[in-house]
């Protein structure tokens, strides 16, 4: 496996990311920021949180397949909610959660969660990005 997830100590363990990935892989995967289109480009989950996330996440899953990658060999998401307070948080983690179960995985790389005033569209709610390494 490229990717080696670490909590050093000293820092919090937190349950659905890592603080640190090591990449020891020979290619980069780049995966473009998905929302909560289905293979249509209908939007999954109009106004409802959880279910856009758990949308970009299975999207996320598909565009790293499609690169000959999973969720292991991701080193680093990037996650974009509109309009975040920690009041959707619950949500959020919701989300991951339900993705989790259709994908058989935990996506448990490095992950930044940024609040953003808006994205493409004003019907997505959350955007999610991803970086792999494949040996």
């Amino acid at each position: 496996m490229a990717i080696t997830l670490v909590n050093p100590a000293g820092l919090p363990e937190i349950d659905v990311y890592r603080q640190v990935s090591v990449a020891s892989g020979t290619r980069l995967v780049f995966v473009a920021g998905q929302v909560a289109w289905d293979a249509e480009g209908a939007t999954v989950g109009a106004g409802d949180l959880a279910a856009q996330v758990e949308q970009c996440y299975v999207n996320v899953g598909t565009a790293l397949a499609a690169a000959g990658a999973t969720f292991a060999d991701v080193a680093k998401l990037n996650v974009h909610v509109v309009d975040w307070t920690p009041d959707k948080m619950p949500l959020l983690l919701d989300g991951i959660a339900r993705a989790s179960a259709r994908l058989g995985v935990t996506p448990a790389a490095l992950a930044t969660l940024l609040g953003v005033a808006a994205l493409d569209v004003p019907e997505h709610l959350v955007e999610v990005e991803a970086t792999a390494v494949v040996d």
